[in-house]
C-alpha cells in the first residue's frame, strides 16, 4: 500500500468514505435485504460448531439437545442449508448494489472530468485521472461487495464467538484471552514488517517495469541511437536489484511462516492442554471441548481478517478522497446545451491582457485590440510564442481573460451560453485527433446524428470522398488508435469534413497544412477554400504562401497586434515583421 494510499481511519475520514455510500441510496431496499441475509447467514453459521460438538456429546451418552446422532447430522445438515441460501442472498443482492452503485460512480466521475474547464487539465496527468475512474472505484467496488460484508460478517463471527465460548467454558475461555491475544500482536508486528519487506519488492519491480515501458514507447530512438544492448543491461541490473532484494524478504517470509505455525499449533495446544484437564476434572464435556476449540478458531480467524480488512478500510478511505475531490470541482460555466444561439461572427479583441493559470508571472498577451469583420478571413502571423494559439484558446473560451474583453457580435463570449457558443466554432487543428471508431464516426463527431447522406456531401466537400471509397469497407472503414491507420493528408480531410458537417459561423484553422507534403497540401488547401466560403475565418500559420489570400493578415508580435494589412501592403513596408519573415522563408 503506498503513502498515497494509506488514510488514517477517524471520524473525519470515515465521514468521506460515507460520502460515497449516496450513490447506494438508490439501491438501499436491497442493500438491507443483503444486510438481513448476511446477519443469519453469519448467526447460524456459530451454530455449527456447537452442533458437531453435540455429536460427540450423544456417542459419550451425554448429549444435551438431541438423542440421536442421525437427528444431530440432520440438524447440522439443515443449519448448512439455511447457512448457504442466505449467503447466495447476501452475495448476489450486495454484487447488485456493488456494480450499479459503482457504474454510477464512474459515469458521475467521467461526466465531472468532462466538464471540467482546460485549467484542471494543465495540472493534471491524463494517466492519474484515469487511475481515478478506474482503480479508486475498483477499490470502492470492492469495498462495497467484499471488504463491507466480511467486516461485519467478522465482527458478528467475534462477537457471537466469545459470548458462546464463555457461556460453554467461563474458565477455559479466561486461559485462552490471556494466551491468543499475546501470539496475535506478536504475529501482527511481524507481519507488518514483511509486508514492508514485499512493498519494497514491488515498488523495485514497478522501476524495472518502467524502463520496458520507455524503452518500447522510443524503440526508435533506442534503436536510432543503437542502445539496445544499454537498454538490455539496464533493465536487468534493475531485475537483478529486485531478486536479491526479494530473495532477502523471502528469509523473513519463511521465518514468518514458520512463526504463525508454531504460534497457531502452540496455541491449539495450550488450549487443549488446559481443557483435557478440564474434561479430565469432569468440568468439562468432550463435545464441549471440541465445539470450544472450533469457536475459538472462529474468534481466531475473525481477529486476522478485521486486521486485513483494516488496511482495506484505508485504501477505500484514501480512494473516496480522491474521488470526491474531483467530484468537488467546479465545472465549466454552463456547458450545459440550451437554445441554440446563431451568430453572425463579428469579433473584436479589446485591451485583452492574458496570463496562462500555471505562469502567472509571464504577461502572454498584451493589451491586444483588433476588429474582425463577418466573413472576413484573417491570417495571424508572428513567431512561436508571440501570442497566436493563445487567441485562439481565448476565442473557444478555454480560458477566461485576465483583463479586457473578446466579444462576438458585440457581445462579451462569457455572456452566451457555453455549449450555444461553442457550437457556433469550428477548428481544423494542425495535430488531427480521431477516434479508433470508423471513418463515418469521425466525420459524424462534428454533428451528432447526421445523415449518411450529409455525412458524404461532407467527406465530398474535403476532397476525402475518393480516397474513402478506395476503402473496401467505404465510410466503415476502421482508421485505428488516433487515425494511425490514415495518412496526414487523410487525417487533415476528414477534419475537415467534420468542420464542414458542424457548418460553424467562426472557422478556426490552426497550423492545418504545415505537416503535408505538396500534393496533399494542394487538396487540403483546395478543401478549405471551400470550408471557408461565407464564414468567418482565422488562419494560423508558418507557411506564408498558405495564407496570401486572406483578406487581412495580423502579425502578432510579442503579445500585441504589430502590423495589420494584406499581403500586397504588408510586403511593400520597408523592413516590416511580415516582410522579414517572408525573406527568410523565400531564403
Amino acid at each position: 500500500m503506498s503513502a498515497e494510499d494509506k488514510r488514517p481511519i477517524n471520524k473525519g475520514s470515515l465521514k468521506k468514505l460515507l460520502g460515497i455510500f449516496k450513490f447506494m441510496l438508490p439501491y438501499k431496499g436491497i442493500f438491507i435485504l443483503g444486510s438481513f441475509a448476511l446477519v443469519i447467514s453469519s448467526v447460524t453459521l456459530l451454530a455449527f460448531p456447537r452442533m458437531a460438538g453435540e455429536l460427540l456429546d450423544i456417542a459419550s451418552g451425554k448429549g444435551k439437545f438431541f438423542e440421536t446422532i442421525n437427528t444431530a447430522a440432520l440438524a447440522l445438515i439443515f443449519i448448512l442449508l439455511i447457512q448457504s441460501i442466505f449467503s447466495f442472498i447476501r452475495v448476489y443482492t450486495y454484487s447488485i448494489v456493488s456494480e450499479r452503485g459503482m457504474a454510477d460512480v464512474r459515469k458521475s466521475v467521467f461526466k465531472k472530468v468532462i466538464g471540467l474547464p482546460l485549467t484542471y487539465f494543465d495540472s493534471k496527468r491524463v494517466g492519474e485521472l484515469m487511475s481515478r475512474i478506474t482503480s479508486d472505484v475498483e477499490t470502492l467496488q470492492g469495498m462495497f461487495s467484499f471488504v463491507l460484508a466480511e467486516f461485519m460478517r467478522q465482527i458478528i463471527t467475534l462477537i457471537g464467538g466469545i459470548i458462546i465460548i464463555f457461556y460453554l467454558a467461563p474458565t477455559l475461555t479466561l486461559f485462552m484471552l490471556l494466551t491468543i491475544p499475546v501470539m496475535a500482536l506478536s504475529a501482527l508486528v511481524f507481519g507488518k514488517f514483511i509486508r514492508g519487506l514485499s512493498k519494497k519488492t514491488q515498488d523495485m519491480l514497478a522501476r524495472a517495469n518502467v524502463i520496458v515501458e520507455e524503452s518500447l514507447q522510443s524503440i526508435s530512438v533506442v534503436k536510432a541511437f543503437t542502445n539496445e544492448s544499454f537498454e538490455v543491461k539496464r533493465y536487468s541490473n534493475a531485475i537483478t536489484d529486485v531478486v536479491n532484494t526479494a530473495i532477502h524478504a523471502s528469509r523473513y517470509r519463511g521465518l514468518f511462516i514458520s512463526f504463525v505455525i508454531f504460534v497457531l499449533f502452540g496455541g491449539i495446544v495450550a488450549v487443549g492442554w488446559f481443557g483435557a484437564g478440564l474434561v479430565q476434572a469432569g468440568e468439562l464435556e468432550v463435545g464441549e471441548l471440541f465445539s470450544f476449540v472450533l469457536y475459538t478458531s472462529f474468534v481466531g480467524f475473525s481477529v486476522a481478517g478485521l486486521a486485513d480488512i483494516y488496511s482495506q478500510l484505508q485504501r477505500s478511505i484514501g480512494a473516496s478522497e480522491r474521488l470526491l475531490d474531483i467530484l468537488k470541482e467546479e465545472d465549466e460555466a454552463d456547458a450545459a446545451d440550451t437554445m441554440p444561439v446563431k451568430i453572425a461572427g463579428e469579433i473584436a479583441f479589446e485591451n485583452v491582457q492574458f496570463s496562462y493559470p500555471t505562469r502567472p508571472d509571464f504577461t502572454v498577451l498584451k493589451g491586444l485590440n483588433f476588429a474582425i469583420r463577418p466573413g472576413e478571413k484573417v491570417a495571424l502571423v508572428g513567431a512561436s510564442g508571440s501570442g497566436k494559439s493563445t487567441i485562439i484558446n481565448l476565442l473557444m473560451r478555454f480560458y477566461p481573460v485576465t483583463t479586457g474583453a473578446v466579444k462576438v457580435d458585440g457581445k462579451n463570449i462569457h455572456d452566451f451560453n457555453l455549449s450555444a457558443y461553442r457550437k457556433n466554432l469550428g477548428i481544423v487543428p494542425q495535430e488531427v485527433i480521431l477516434f479508433g471508431g470508423s471513418i463515418k464516426e469521425n466525420i459524424a463527431y462534428g454533428k451528432p446524428g447526421a445523415t449518411d447522406a450529409e455525412i458524404r456531401e461532407a467527406a465530398q466537400k474535403a476532397n476525402a470522398l475518393e480516397f474513402i471509397e478506395s476503402f473496401p469497407e467505404n465510410f466503415e472503414t476502421l482508421v485505428g488508435e488516433r487515425g494511425i491507420k490514415l495518412s496526414g493528408g487523410q487525417r487533415q480531410r476528414l477534419a475537415i469534413a467534420r468542420a464542414i458537417l458542424r457548418d460553424p459561423a467562426i472557422l478556426i484553422l490552426d497550423e492545418a497544412t504545415s505537416s503535408l507534403d505538396a500534393q496533399s497540401e494542394v487538396l487540403v488547401q483546395q478543401a478549405l477554400e471551400k470550408l471557408m466560403e461565407g464564414r468567418t475565418s482565422i488562419i494560423i500559420a508558418h507557411r506564408l504562401s498558405t495564407i496570401k489570400k486572406a483578406d487581412r493578415i495580423f502579425v502578432i508580435n510579442e503579445g500585441r497586434l504589430a502590423e495589420t494589412g494584406s499581403h500586397r501592403e504588408l510586403t511593400s513596408l520597408d523592413n516590416g515583421i511580415y516582410s522579414n519573415l517572408l525573406k527568410l522563408q523565400l531564403q
